[in-house]
């Protein structure tokens, strides 16, 4: 009796073969071998009082459920100026996607529905843009030319976004080396997806057209923690201009990834950095498993342009249905179909991403591409079977299955079994000859899915509605004078202040470094004590507790301002400051007072270390010099702090003075 086909056995085999390592254990070795490389391309929207292309006032949101209007469109793909379809466009036209659009009178208007044409560039937005791009080193341009680039996924309402590239060929350095940059450009944001179900997706608009820059660099990073380091810096560089936005969505990356071997495959709207290095280390490790599914199948399939899928269509009756999505789509009946996919016996439970198999690159793209919702399909080579031996003695014989073969059952609408049975036939095929070009969605995890094809130069063309804009010499060399400090200045004046390396990300990424500084010149307050107590206390706070909206760290200033005015140690900052996150407009001496804070003398507070001491010698366990300190240490602190320095008291206990 032959030996039953395991597909966990399978795919843990498979992930063996490919070589792959957990992220945490990789080296740069690793990465070496299977020839890593990435890019970036950092999109961050611009604190501008309009958006880019109208009058519509920028970074007014609203709920979802409470809008004007709806609007529905159906959106179709147009011939590039080459005469070509961009494929993106001709995908998402087979979906038969039905878009809704939520409008808001306050947050759009004709323009944003593609009613009228755009209004002229605005200035302050150009203006940003600019500037960040001579942050970044790069040329700026002679003259701004507006571009048109395709999006039939239904984000933009025209169909197309408005684009201008501003600045080509800069660098930004990295602790160990520089990376390139190809260009920086500015356009209009798109709209925020409510919801993506069948053959509806539902938009809000009140995000799009709002002014946002987006700097791509070289795929010069040679691992996964120096994309994230990029990403950080392109970030901090950013906000260092005080002239973007800061929040959820504000910012947002997408990131290139190959192997050796494999092709570009583009990670979309990475909300965190701290995602990217398991992303990208997921995706190049997928890839390479992708060019080892190529060379099974070719080894087991000799003439790949012969291979081709067989179904049939099944009877609900036949089977005893037990799967819970399965009696759902027979009661609404859905058609049923049974596919084998010849040659394909250990494929769809070939490793792919942790936790993920081949099986799941068909799953994806019949949710994206036939609109089939998810669970979708099953398959023979699932961990926990669901096609059981006695279905597959009523399958087999209808589809003339080989010992060799994998089987897929599917099911849904009638008029989406055409296009789901293509989907299924042209994924298998992509796998006999290349990784296909590909945008995917970042889950927190880790692990991407597809979203759609990968986008392409076709998709381009020149805005007839726009005319192009000089950009003179004068203005460039006005707009220069006024530069922020350099964000690699910024980390080295963090290092001669001494203050902690775990810091830097927070107080980059706030912009602080200018609050600190200020801090420390004006109050003459310890730079290391100040950028700590920002870096971590801030952090921990903001954290913690609910921050009130008219907060902001210019309160901070005011509150170290008073603790100098009043002499107190600036220790007691730590406790105020929860207070003060979330009750801005108290004064100092009411939150004091609501910490029952009260002013002492030195000698009131160290008037009782020596009654302190005799009671510890009755009552402390562990009888050393330490826990006798920190005992009436912490006898004494809630009295100390403010009053006088932890430190001081401290040396006064040790001393055993009063």
């Amino acid at each position: 009796m032959k030996n039953k086909f395991d597909p966990k056995k399978n795919y843990h085999e498979t992930q063996k073969a490919i070589g792959y390592v957990p992220r945490k254990k990789a080296a740069q070795k690793d990465y070496d071998r299977i020839g890593f490389m990435s890019g970036l391309e950092v999109h961050q929207q611009l604190l501008t009082k309009e958006k880019l292309f109208c009058r519509c006032p920028a970074g007014v949101y609203n709920p979802s459920d409470i809008f004007d209007s709806e609007l529905i469109r159906h959106m179709r793909p147009t011939l590039s100026e080459l005469g070509e379809y961009d494929g993106t466009a001709l995908m998402e036209f087979r979906t038969r996607k039905e878009i809704v659009y939520r409008i808001k009178n306050e947050t759009a208007c004709t323009y944003d529905v593609d009613d009228t044409p755009p209004f002229k560039i605005d200035r302050e937005a150009l203006e940003i843009a600019i500037e960040i791009s001579l942050l970044s080193k790069l040329n700026i341009v002679g003259e701004v030319h507006i571009t048109r680039k395709q999006y039939l996924d239904g984000s933009i309402p025209t169909g197309f976004q408005r684009t201008a590239i501003i600045g080509v060929e800069g660098e930004i350095p990295l602790k160990n080396k520089k990376v390139r940059l190809i260009q920086l450009s500015i356009e209009e944001d798109s709209c925020r997806e409510i919801s993506d179900v069948g053959h509806v997706r539902i938009y809000k608009t009140d995000r799009l057209g709002m002014p946002l820059i987006e700097t791509v660099t070289y795929p010069d990073f040679a691992n996964p923690d120096e994309v994230k380091e990029g990403a950080d810096y392109i970030r901090f560089l950013n906000r260092s201009t005080g002239k973007v936005r800061t929040g959820i969505g504000s910012a947002r990356a997408d990131v290139n990834v190959s192997c050796r071997g494999g092709t570009r495959v583009e990670i979309k709207g990475v909300a965190h950095t701290r995602w990217m290095p398991e992303l990208v280390h997921n995706e190049c490790f997928r890839q390479w498993a992708l060019l080892h599914i190529r060379e099974l199948l070719n080894k087991k399939i000799k003439d790949a342009r012969k291979w081709q899928i067989s179904f049939t269509y099944l009877d609900y009756e036949d089977f005893e249905i037990t799967y819970e999505p399965l009696k759902a789509a027979r009661d609404k009946k859905y058609k049923f179909i049974a596919v084998n996919l010849p040659g394909f016996k250990g494929i769809l439970s070939h490793f792919t991403q942790p936790g993920k198999m081949f099986a799941d690159e068909i799953c994806d793209r019949l949710k994206v591409i036939a609109c089939l919702e998810k669970p979708n399909m099953l398959h023979t080579e699932q961990f926990d079977q669901i096609i059981t031996d006695a279905d597959m003695k009523v399958i087999a014989p209808v589809l003339k299955t080989g010992e060799k073969d994998s089987q897929i059952i599917i099911w849904g609408p009638e008029e989406d079994m055409k296009t789901a049975l293509e989907t299924i036939e042209e994924r298998c095929r992509m796998a006999f000859e290349f990784v296909p070009n590909e945008t995917r969605k970042s889950f927190e995890n880790g692990t991407t899915i597809f979203e759609r094809v990968l986008p392409g130069a076709d998709r381009m063309y020149p805005d007839t509605d726009s005319k192009p804009i000089p950009l003179e010499n004068e203005y460039i060399e006005k707009l220069s004078k006024n530069l922020p400090v350099e964000v690699s200045d910024r980390y080295h004046q963090l290092q001669k202040w001494e203050v902690p390396a775990d810091t830097y990300t927070y107080i980059l990424k706030k912009n602080l470094v200018p609050k600190i500084d200020a801090i420390v010149k004006d109050l003459k307050i310890d730079p290391k004590f100040t950028g700590t107590f920002f870096g971590h206390k801030v952090k921990f706070v903001e954290g913690h507790y609910a921050k009130a909206t008219d907060f902001n760290f210019d309160k901070i200033y005011e509150l170290f301002k008073y603790l100098k005015k009043e002499k107190m140690d600036l220790n007691i900052a730590k406790e105020m400051l929860p207070v003060v996150y979330e009750h801005p407009k108290m004064d100092f001496d009411s939150v004091l007072e609501n910490m029952k804070f009260r002013k002492r003398t030195k000698e009131q507070i160290v008037a009782p270390i020596g009654f302190l001491k005799e009671k510890y010698k009755e009552i402390g366990k562990k009888k050393n010099p330490k826990c006798e300190t920190d005992w009436v240490m912490g006898q004494l602190r809630k009295q100390a702090v403010g009053n006088i320095s932890l430190h001081d008291l401290k040396s006064h206990i040790e001393k055993g003075k009063a």
